[in-house]
């Protein structure tokens, strides 16, 4: 699910970051940067592990900033496809259940991978799996917001608002409207899937 990306870039670093130590300056200019920001085949940024090289300084003609080329491993968001991880609903309608991880909310299961058969409820909110029993009879199984539950990830998505970037990462600079956005496809219409309280026992 998480993962180190070896990753370079230029970093700009302002004037009035110049008191700092340069290795504490670019830390906080990537972090600034980069944390929370999608980068495409990469994942969701989420802080910097480690900087590996700092190349020369340099000034570009009419400005006070500097810029430095450094190489870095930054930790990254990515689950692989079919691997199952556990997240809370954040929200259910009729066209599918949102679940967040708290630090990512971009995961969605579509209403054909809702065990079967299921239907969804105006009234209640929910999605309700009508469970068979060994006996024959159906029990009524809610999936509702803020319930606990485990998916498998079937198909993740990129989106890239910035044409030109072709995966790589943009230099500092290009960066501030950075807007990206990667999704998650997900699965709970499988055994052990779903809401951690069906399984309990």
């Amino acid at each position: 699910m998480f993962f180190l990306a070896e990753l370079e870039n230029t970093v700009r670093i302002p004037p009035e970051l110049f008191h700092l130590d340069l290795r504490e300056a670019v830390e906080e200019e990537l972090n600034k940067v980069l944390a929370n920001k999608v980068l495409i085949t990469a994942g969701l940024g989420i802080a910097l592990h480690d900087i590996t090289d700092i190349g020369e300084s340099f000034i570009k003609p009419g400005e006070g900033s500097t810029y430095t080329k450094v190489k870095f491993r930054y930790i990254m968001f990515r689950p692989s496809v079919e691997e199952i991880i556990t997240g809370k609903i954040k929200s259910v309608s009729r066209e599918g259940i949102h679940v967040t991880l708290g630090f990512f909310d971009e995961i969605f299961i579509p209403p054909k991978y809702i065990p079967h058969p299921s239907r969804y409820s105006e009234d209640d909110q929910a999605w309700i799996w009508e469970y068979v029993t060994g006996d024959g009879k159906k029990h009524d199984l809610y999936i509702e917001s803020d319930d606990d539950i485990r998916f498998r990830v079937i198909k993740e998505k990129f989106l890239d608002m910035t044409p030109g970037l072709n995966g790589e990462v943009p230099e500092i600079s290009d960066t501030e409207n950075l807007k990206a956005s990667y999704s998650i496809k997900a699965s709970i219409n499988e055994q052990a899937l779903g809401l951690l309280d069906w399984w309990s026992d």
